[in-house]
């Protein structure tokens, strides 16, 4: 097998072992891990939602602010376009 060559050979580094002492504090870590704070202020939620149009043509649902503000969400986390859509609904959902 060409990836065990001089398998003998090879420095051998041990893996690091760590030991949790204080459990409540890890798990407390474990679950921010998880926790997201999104901010939104109240001018970005008024803007939120696209006036009805009054020429002919499809209802935009949502603002040039709302689209951008989901793109520029989807560059920072790097998410893909499915992700990022949900990850904007449950954002739509808190804020009602």
């Amino acid at each position: 097998m060409p990836y065990k060559f001089n398998d003998a050979r090879r420095d051998k580094i041990p893996k690091a072992k760590y030991r949790v002492t204080n459990w409540s504090a890890y798990n407390e870590g474990l679950r921010q891990r998880g926790d997201l704070t999104v901010w939104v202020s109240d001018d970005v939620a008024r803007k939120w939602s696209s006036p009805r149009r009054k020429t002919r043509g499809g209802q935009a649902r949502y603002t040039d602010l709302a689209i951008e503000i989901c793109l520029t969400l989807r560059v920072v986390f790097r998410l893909a376009l499915r992700q990022t859509q949900g990850f904007m609904r449950s954002i739509a959902k808190l804020m009602g």
